[in-house]
């Protein structure tokens, strides 16, 4: 990774002296414009702008060393060795879908491959000590929706999410590998639990992600979780829960991913199950109940798995007539179906422009539908981007969705899956 520049060292040492809080970093943006300006100002100023006591002390402290930081010299060390690299908001590389987060972190820690950000992700989460039908329920269908083309997006933790990544990772096509990404409740040199450490080494070497907004050497703390988890819930188009209590941190997972406009997935079980209160009661209060991913594929219309693209492609037209119903008509594939094991020459999905495959769109239709994404845009974000009228914009979008190029969900426009 290339030396951070002053913008990017003085933002790293903002997160620093506010102590990785989101809201102290955005109250001094605010009064100040810049991480770059903030660090000029005084004390006093500091205490003007509203944030906690502990940060002006720490900052105090940072003004009598003459401004300098031997914590920011030693990251900067660990960067320029390769141990870890980091995205910045600015970056282009910086998720989207983070930034459409009330308090999205000014960077992120990683390692590995940071293009997966970007990918199309399924949050599957759960209980730290699942049933044995749970762990293989978890496998299944993150190896299943992996093999599909989406990203499987977890904790790291022990159980379901451990479950989750290595469903995803267990793919026999090169390139459906590493198509998993672990977000941190700690420090990106830091793993936890410890003996996740050759979990985490896989999923970076398979081409998947492991990224923390937490200083390097973060210790794992109860507070950090549902600091983790509304990245996990942010990152992804959705959220399945297996087998989670009542009181688990999953469900604090799922609530985020409700308030985001996301839909939330539970997998039921049986009435007796303590372990799986907190999915049934998520399907009392109006999560998509599902027992195949399948059924996940289908809800998240936003994205047609590359599979069934081709399917729909190469399957012969043929007279329609009368079919006799048989039983089995309306029976789901079973989980397996997927030929895992034959490799095919099949790419994730891309943002590549459309312009090659659709050279008769207009124009103005064909620049607004390449400003879009599938992850999803509000109507701000798309009038910035546009630069045009509102009722022009809604014109447009109107034209798109008619076309099938585009679709709305959730209050977010975004490109359909071709």
């Amino acid at each position: 990774m290339a030396p951070l520049d002053a913008a990017q060292r003085a933002s790293l040492t903002l997160w620093q002296l506010t102590n990785m809080s989101t809201a102290s970093f955005a109250k001094l943006l605010a009064a100040f414009g810049t991480p770059a300006q903030a660090l000029t100002k005084s004390t006093t100023d500091w205490q003007a702008a509203g944030v906690h006591a502990s940060h002006i002390k720490r900052f105090g402290e940072f003004i009598q060393v003459g401004r300098v930081d031997k914590n920011i010299e030693r990251i900067c060390s660990q960067l320029a060795c390769g141990e870890y690299q980091i995205v910045f908001y600015a970056d282009s590389a910086y998720p989207a879908s983070l930034k459409r987060l009330y308090d999205p972190p000014p960077l992120l820690f990683y390692q590995g491959n940071v293009q997966a950000l970007a990918m199309p992700q399924l949050a599957i989460v759960g209980s730290r000590k699942p049933s044995a039908h749970a762990d293989k329920i978890t496998f299944d269908m993150a190896q299943y929706l992996a093999y599909e083309g989406l990203w499987i997006t977890s904790g790291m933790a022990e159980g379901i999410d451990k479950q989750a990544h290595l469903g995803a990772l267990t793919q026999t096509d090169p390139t459906r590998q590493g198509r998993t990404v672990a977000v941190l409740g700690n420090g990106i040199r830091l793993c936890y639990p410890k003996h996740h450490a050759n979990l985490k080494q896989h999923i970076i070497a398979s081409g998947g992600c492991v990224i923390s907004e937490f200083l390097p050497d973060t210790p794992s703390t109860k507070y950090n979780f549902p600091l983790r988890n509304r990245l996990v819930a942010g990152l992804s188009l959705g959220a399945l829960v297996v087998e989670a209590a009542l009181k688990s941190g999953s469900l604090i997972t799922a609530n985020l991913a409700n308030e985001q406009g996301k839909q939330v997935f539970a997998v039921p079980s049986h009435i007796d199950n303590v372990n799986a209160k907190g999915c049934h009661q998520l399907i009392r209060d109006g999560a998509t109940l599902v027992d195949h991913p399948a059924q996940i594929l289908e809800d998240l219309a936003v994205f047609q798995s590359p599979l069934t693209a081709q399917q729909a492609v190469s399957k012969p037209v043929t007279p329609q007539r009368a079919v006799q119903s048989t039983p089995n008509a309306d029976i789901v594939p079973p989980l397996h179906a997927i030929p895992v094991s034959q490799p095919t020459t099949e790419t994730p999905p891309s943002h590549q422009p459309m312009t090659a495959e659709n050279p008769d769109l207009p124009t103005h239709l064909l620049g607004l539908l390449n400003q879009m994404d599938w992850v999803g845009q509000d109507m701000d974000a798309l009038l910035a981007k546009s630069q045009t009228d509102i009722a022009t914009l809604t014109g447009w979008l109107i034209e798109l969705e008619l076309m099938g190029f585009v679709m709305q969900q959730g209050g977010l426009y975004m490109r359909c899956r071709a």
